[in-house]
């Protein structure tokens, strides 16, 4: 580590033949064994220290190692150490797995069933499972398939009567009060196989030092079945809301069907809007709701000045960046309003924080700063994305599910600072007022153009998600449904999104 121009900490990341990526909190910025990768890691929301640049990728984690700059780890686990790939096998009772596909079938429930889990050998009895995503899972109750789930990897699709194929989310104490796995609470079991997309936008989301969550890939079976490679991605929970700042605060869950629109002052309107993941004795919704309040009353002038006041925006302006470098569409305004909203009890500011980036990378690769990128991708350009999906044509519809498609109109609807749902907004459909504002602001355009320049730079231009991808593809394990020659076919498919990314952006920055 050295101390560059303008006081910008630079890491030089040697000798990526013998390493493995370490995947960390956001305050590590990279593993300490990379292909000679400078990373200027200027406007960050974390910086890494060296003692962890230092740390061997073997390590395991603790609750409090790493803390700078008011962020810590998450819970302590190796599971998430270094060039760690797992060994998962699920057992459950199959009446019990009928009746679980029969209530989502009927009305889209979805009910937890008792499950063991083998892990590396290790045996953890009574967990609960549950069916987890949303249109991911449309198929199983008769609607269209959802679409391509991971990114279009060897085995998106989903099937019930091929359970190792589902998305899970596994809770370790559901039926055991205080069970945990190396110190994890939750796991989610993503769709898709090997999404390495996924598994890159998380990687570079962290590299940016941005809060976010760790993932493993694992072999995987249920009830003795064929193997297929999955990733496993924390699932963000009351130990994961307490632990991820040194700060005090309050992190809540977007559902998929909220609107982030002003409803009244009645808490009860909000609370299946959005999940309070921790502090539930102390706090509640009230921060949320005050800011959806101002956020329908302020008129432009009064959101130019006074959103500094509501919301850290020089936090937001790198999530807004980060969602179009990755050209992500299904972010907190994508029609499956995937965020999490974090509330600072010392600060009462809101920040942003990414979740289910399995669509990210798979789209148009030209897309510009300025261009509000939809589903696969946003506008312009076609062709085919990472796995052999085919990316959107210009109106971004090819390869989304019936009700994710298309570009939303800017012009349709109503003001969103009137506080009614502009089209697209409510239910699930896509919109966020705040995002939609903020870069249509010209007071905002500078703090946005200038996070998205030093981001690109940081995560394209220095090489650093191409050397990421090589680092990724090397810990991914193959499988009765991943062959190693798919796997490469994979990679060289989203390393030539990456090269298209760098060189599209290469001009505009």
């Amino acid at each position: 580590m050295h101390t560059g121009a303008a006081g910008i900490v630079e890491w030089t990341i040697p000798e990526l033949e013998s390493s493995r990526f370490m995947q960390r909190s956001a305050t590590t910025i990279v593993s300490s064994s990379f292909l000679a990768i400078t990373l200027g890691l200027t406007g960050c929301a974390a910086t890494a220290t060296g003692n962890q640049a230092a740390t061997s990728s073997n390590s395991a984690q603790s609750s409090d190692a790493g803390a700078a700059d008011g962020q810590s780890t998450t819970a302590a686990s190796t599971f998430f150490a270094g060039d760690a790939t797992h060994e998962v096998s699920i057992v459950w009772d199959e009446t019990a797995y009928a009746g679980m596909i029969a209530a989502y079938e009927k009305d889209g429930s979805k009910e937890w069933i008792k499950a063991d889990i083998t892990i590396d050998g290790t045996q953890v009895s009574d967990i609960g499972v549950r069916l987890k995503g949303n249109s991911t899972l449309r198929s199983l109750s008769g609607g269209a398939a959802g679409g391509p789930a991971g990114g279009g990897g060897t085995s998106s699709m989903i099937s019930s009567d091929v359970p190792e194929s589902l998305p899970l989310l596994i809770d370790f104490d559901k039926y055991v009060d205080g069970q945990t796995f190396e110190g994890l609470t939750q796991l989610s079991l993503r769709p898709g196989s090997p999404v390495l997309n996924e598994a890159l936008a998380l990687a570079l989301t962290e590299a940016s030092g941005q809060v976010t969550q760790r993932y493993a890939y694992t072999t995987y079976s249920v009830n003795g079945s064929a193997t297929q490679t999955r990733l496993l991605v924390e699932n963000p929970d009351e130990t994961y809301a307490d632990s991820l700042f040194d700060s005090a605060g309050v992190l809540y869950k977007s559902d998929a069907e909220s609107s982030f629109t002003y409803r009244g002052e009645d808490l009860a309107k909000y609370e299946e809007q959005f999940k309070q993941l921790n502090r539930e004795d102390t706090e509640d919704l009230q921060p949320i709701v005050d800011f959806l309040k101002w956020l329908s009353e302020a008129s432009d002038e009064e959101f130019d000045a006074e959103l500094a006041n509501w919301v850290d925006v020089d936090s937001f302006a790198r999530y807004a960046a980060t969602m179009n470098l990755l050209v992500n569409g299904d972010d907190m305004a994508g029609p499956g309003q995937n965020y999490y909203l974090w509330y600072d009890l010392e600060t009462k500011k809101i920040s942003i924080i990414s979740w289910d980036l399995n669509l990210a990378m798979t789209g148009n690769a030209t897309a510009s700063p300025d261009e509000e990128v939809s589903i696969g991708g946003g506008g312009g350009g076609g062709g085919e994305g990472p796995g052999g999906m085919q990316a959107p044509a210009a109106n971004g519809n090819a390869g989304a599910p019936p009700d994710m498609a298309g570009p939303r109109n800017a012009d349709a609807g109503t003001d969103p600072a009137a506080g009614a749902d502009t089209k697209g907004m409510g239910g699930g459909k896509g919109g966020n007022a705040l995002k939609e504002r903020f870069l249509a602001s010209a007071a905002f355009q500078p703090i946005y153009h200038s996070a998205y320049a030093a981001l690109y730079e940081q995560l394209y231009d220095s090489g650093t998600a191409a050397a990421l991808l090589q680092e990724i593809t090397t810990t991914v394990p193959t499988s009765d449904n991943l062959t190693a020659a798919q796997l490469a076919d994979q990679a060289a498919t989203l390393k030539t999104f990456i090269q298209e990314r760098t060189a599209a952006l290469k001009d505009q920055i």
